[in-house]
């Protein structure tokens, strides 16, 4: 059984409820597309969480997946290229990202042993 890793990060939605409520009309089924996109680049599983406007998103990967080739699969699709720039229309980056980038990994300071 390959090993599993955790990577979380974060993002901040624009502070519209009307854009947030959209945005979660949109995760409730997002287009299949993602979906197959998602599970290719070997992630087994993801969740994002919300409060106010800060998102969490916890990501279970496999050996497989990279994050560098993740984003060269990703910009090569265009049907997830057409879903990132809807999205951005919702999601406000971080005072920390640079430019263009959107979710930011977050660093682990604790686990209970």
């Amino acid at each position: 059984m390959p090993n599993t890793r955790r990577y979380c990060l974060t993002l901040d939605l624009k502070d519209d409820p009307k854009l947030i409520a959209e945005y979660r009309k949109y995760h409730e089924k997002i287009w299949p597309e993602i979906t197959q996109s998602i599970k290719d680049s070997g992630i087994e599983d993801m969740e994002i969480y919300l409060l106010g406007t800060r998102m969490l998103m916890i990501m279970e990967v496999n050996d497989s997946f990279s994050f560098d080739a993740k984003a060269a699969a990703d910009s090569a699709n265009p049907k997830v290229q057409e879903w990132e720039q809807l999205m951005w229309k919702f999601q406000k980056a971080l005072p920390e990202a640079k430019p263009g980038e959107k979710w930011l990994r977050m660093e682990r300071i604790f686990k209970l042993e």
